[in-house]
Order: structure tokens, then sequence, then C-alpha cells
């Protein structure tokens, strides 16, 4: 169970903190992880905001920092014994849920793991949420971890919640 881990990668703490539990499920069940990195329609905007004066190729500077970020995580994983591969999706075909979900059909994967920021209210409204919307598209089950605070992680380091979706229902996991 749980042989073939996705683990989608933005480069974020929360993101690390989701590579860190998909790591500890693949070392318990002696499974893969495959890492990626998804450059769509709105990072590419942002990435164009951030460097507006920038006459070059932001593309290829977003391209740049993703393969950076999977580098990062294929490192922290090679260091854990885990097997692993990564994949850059570049090319614009839709929003991240849209090629998370699309990749874990496709690989096939058994489990798709990834931090959150459990954004709510007028966060969650104006930056939106690819976590929810993954755990809402996804025919595989979803490993949601949670950001927290650092005050508060150090109070939940011996037994954090976390929330296991399977496509027949969420379960509570302490």
């Amino acid at each position: 169970m749980y042989q073939r881990i996705l683990v989608p990668l933005d480069g974020s703490p929360t993101s690390t903190r989701g590579l860190q539990e998909a790591i500890r499920v693949a070392q318990l069940t002696k499974g893969r992880l495959r890492l990626m990195h998804v450059i769509d329609e709105l990072s590419f905007a942002l990435g164009m905001s951030a460097y507006a004066g920038y006459g070059g190729d932001w593309l290829g500077l977003l391209r740049e920092a993703g393969a950076s970020v999977l580098e990062q995580g294929k490192s922290a994983v090679v260091a854990s014994g885990v097997g692993v591969e990564t994949l850059l999706e570049d090319h614009l075909a839709g929003p991240v849920h849209v090629m998370v979900t699309a990749e874990a059909i496709r690989w096939p994967a058994d489990l798709i793991v990834l931090g959150t920021h459990g954004r709510r209210g007028i966060g969650r409204t104006v930056l939106g949420s690819s976590a929810e919307n993954i755990l809402r598209y996804s025919t595989v089950p979803v490993l949601l971890v949670r950001d927290l605070p650092e005050a508060k992680a150090a109070a939940a380091a011996s037994g954090e919640s976390v929330r296991l979706h399977a496509p027949s229902g969420a379960v509570a996991m302490q």
C-alpha cells in the first residue's frame, strides 16, 4: 500500500513539511516518491510581476527556480534512503490541481502528499487553494499536512493531526 507517492512541491516551508511526511510514509511502506513542480499560468503571471523591469525569459527563470526546488527535495529524499524521481511541468497546460491530479492518474500514484496552509475565509477566497482542489478532484487518496506556526510546532511534535482523504471519504489521523 502507498508504494507510489506523488509529492507536489513549490519551495515553501509548508511544501517542505509535506515532503518530510511523504518521506516518512515511503520509509514505512518501502515506497517511492515522485516529486513534482508545476509552473502554471498563475505562477507565470506572478513571475512576470516580480520581474517587472526584467526584459528576459520569465519562463526560463521559473524553470530554473522549479528545477532548484526539485533538486533540493530530491537531495532530502536521497539522504533518507528512499527512491525518488522528479518531474517539472512547465508547459502552462492548466492550474496546479489539474496537473497534479492528472499526473496521479498517469503515473499512477497510490497517494498524493502535500503541505497545506489551511487558509480559511478571505485568505482562501483571494489566494485560492491548490491543496483544496487537489483534495476535491483527486481519484487517489490525499494526505494533507498542515502548516504549523513555529510556536505550535514544538508542542505538536509528539503527535500532530493530519487529514487523509480517500475517494470514499476522509479520515482524521493522529
